[in-house]
């Protein structure tokens, strides 16, 4: 849960889009040990196999996810030189 409410604060506050990513991946990362921590819980000893592969399948999309975005963290930067977000929404497209 820790890891949740690191994320979710990181997102909330944060300015720079870095650390907005990273705290996606953080959240992403809490979720993940939250199911499969609750599939262990439910089964009393023993691992679900199902959850085990919706996690690694969201692992899969969490690495997929993460490429984007610091790809487009990448071109915003090139394009504008600033990775602010206040400044960032203050533009015009």
């Amino acid at each position: 849960m820790a890891l949740v409410a690191i994320g979710l604060y990181m997102v909330s506050t944060k300015r720079n889009l870095m650390k907005i990513v990273i705290g996606i991946e953080i959240l992403a990362t809490g979720v993940n040990l939250s199911f499969i921590s609750m599939a262990y819980i439910r089964t009393a000893g023993f691992t679900d196999a199902l959850a085990h592969a919706i996690v690694v399948t969201a692992i899969v999309l969490d690495g997929v996810l993460v490429g984007v975005a610091l790809a487009l963290t990448l071109v915003v930067f090139r394009k504008f030189n600033t990775l602010d977000v206040d400044k960032l929404r203050s533009l015009r497209w």
